[in-house]
């Protein structure tokens, strides 16, 4: 057997589910999901998306590949400002990004 197919295997039964109940969530044939997991063959691209949200799993992981490291977004006050300021024009993004770059300077002088 191999890595992908005990992979592929391994999120359908950490998701709970039996082939045929991923196979009903996602509008394929039992006999589908049993053959991509016995073979290793890669379903297709609409039926991987749709898989991997049944899985809870992206569509990375699902090919077992290593997800991107996400960077951690600021919450409370300061996330809500960064989300409001990413929906502003570019012009006044980079007025922004000046103020804010120089304030963070000023601090690492400061504490350096």
């Amino acid at each position: 057997m191999s890595e992908e197919i005990s992979h592929l295997r391994q999120l359908r039964i950490a998701a709970g589910l039996s082939v045929r109940e991923l196979a009903r969530q996602i509008g394929q044939q039992p006999t589908n999901i049993s053959f991509w997991e016995r073979t290793g063959k890669t379903p297709r691209s609409e039926v991987l998306v749709d898989m991997a949200k049944v899985l809870g799993v992206s569509v990375e992981q699902l090919l077992g590949q290593p997800t991107p490291r996400k960077s951690i977004a600021p919450g409370g006050k300061l996330g809500q400002t960064f989300e409001a300021v990413s929906k502003l024009p570019r012009s006044k993004q980079s007025k922004i990004l000046e103020v804010v770059d120089a304030l963070v300077a000023q601090h690492q002088e400061k504490h350096s």
